[in-house]
C-alpha cells in the first residue's frame, strides 16, 4: 500500500463571512507529482497555506507524514514550500541570498546551499546578483530556497506562472529530477491544466473553495478520450451485447447507467441499431471527448 504523505479531511478556512476553503478532501501519496488545478481565487493558495501552517484552519483536519495538524511540528522540516516568494535581496548574489536564509533557518552546513543550487542548475550563476536573473532563474532560485532543508515534500504555488516556454521547460526538468532522482513528493498548483499535465500523475480540481474532483492521469485521459457514450438502465446486459454482438472489447462500464466505447472508427448508429435490435433500451448514445482545456472548462462550469 502506498504511503500517504499529505491528507486532508473536511478542511475548511473561513475569513469572517467568506469561505475560502470548503470541506476539502485530498490525498497525496509518496512520490506523487500532485497537480492542484483551479482558476485564480479558487482556493489553491489557501489550501497550501493551511497545510503548511501559514494560516490556521477553521474546521476539518489534515495530516502530514501521519501526524495531524496539532502534532506535526517536528515534521515541518520535511516540508519545503514556495507559496509566497521569499524576499530575495536584489543586490545580493544567488548564493548570498540562500546563505542569508540558511542562517534564518538555522542551517549550519553550507554545503546544502551548493547542493540546492546544483539541483536547479544555477551553480554557474551563483555569484550573479539576483536583480540580473530572468524570471525563470528567479523561480528556480525559489525552488532552491524550498530545498535548503532537504525536504521529502515540496509544495509550490504557481511556479510556472509568467514563464516563457524555455523557462517552463527548465522547470519541468527540475521537477523531474526532484521526483525521479531524489524521490521527492511534489504538490504544484496552477490555473493551466496543460502545463501541469506534462509533469503530474494525479490531479485535484478546485473551484470556489470546493474540491470538484480528484483523478489520476490515466483517469483524466479516459475522461478526455474520444469515445461513444451509451446510456441505458441495464449496462451489464449492454456490455455483454457490445462484446458478443459487435465484437468490441475496448470499452468501459462507467457506472450502472453509462458505457464508453473507445474503439476507433466505431459507428454510433451501428452500435445503437445492434443494441436496440437486441432488446436493450438505449436512452442516449453520442460521441464524446474533449481537450484538456475544454474538460477543465466543463468541470468548472458544473458549479459556476
Amino acid at each position: 500500500m502506498r504511503e500517504i504523505v499529505l491528507q486532508t479531511k473536511g478542511l475548511t478556512k473561513k475569513y469572517k463571512n467568506f469561505i475560502a476553503l470548503n470541506n476539502a478532501d485530498m490525498t497525496v501519496y509518496r512520490k506523487d507529482v500532485y497537480g492542484l488545478i483551479g482558476r485564480n481565487g479558487a482556493g489553491k493558495t489557501t489550501l497550501m497555506k493551511t497545510v503548511t501552517g501559514l494560516t490556521q484552519k477553521t474546521e476539518g483536519e489534515f495530516e502530514v507524514f501521519g501526524k495531524n495538524s496539532s502534532e506535526y511540528e517536528d515534521e515541518k522540516k520535511r516540508v519545503g514550500c514556495l507559496i509566497e516568494n521569499p524576499a530575495f535581496f536584489p543586490n545580493l548574489t544567488a548564493y548570498q541570498n540562500l546563505r542569508y536564509y540558511s542562517y534564518q533557518k538555522g542551517i549550519t552546513d553550507l554545503k546544502q546551499i551548493d547542493d540546492a543550487l546544483e539541483l536547479v542548475k544555477l551553480t554557474d550563476v551563483k555569484d550573479r546578483k539576483f536583480r540580473k536573473f530572468s524570471l525563470g532563474m528567479k523561480q528556480r532560485l525559489g525552488i532552491a530556497f524550498a530545498m535548503l532543508d532537504n525536504p521529502d515534500l515540496i509544495i509550490l504555488d504557481e511556479p510556472i506562472n509568467g514563464l516563457d516556454p524555455i523557462g517552463i521547460s527548465e522547470l519541468r526538468e527540475t521537477f523531474r529530477k526532484l521526483n525521479e532522482e531524489r524521490g521527492i513528493t511534489l504538490v504544484i498548483s496552477s490555473h493551466i491544466l496543460t502545463e501541469l499535465y506534462a509533469v503530474a500523475n494525479r490531479f485535484l480540481f478546485i473551484e470556489n473553495g470546493r474540491v470538484l474532483k480528484e483523478v489520476t492521469k490515466d483517469e483524466l485521459d479516459l475522461e478526455c478520450s474520444r469515445c461513444i457514450v451509451v446510456r441505458s438502465d441495464d449496462t451489464k446486459r449492454g456490455a455483454m451485447m457490445i462484446e458478443d454482438k459487435l465484437g468490441i472489447n475496448d470499452f468501459k462500464v462507467i457506472d450502472d447507467r453509462e458505457i464508453r466505447i473507445y474503439k476507433p472508427n466505431t459507428d454510433p448508429a451501428e452500435v445503437n441499431q445492434a443494441l436496440v435490435t437486441g432488446g436493450l433500451r438505449v436512452s442516449e448514445i453520442f460521441e464524446s471527448g474533449v481537450s484538456l482545456e475544454d474538460y477543465f472548462k466543463q468541470l468548472v462550469g458544473e458549479v459556476s
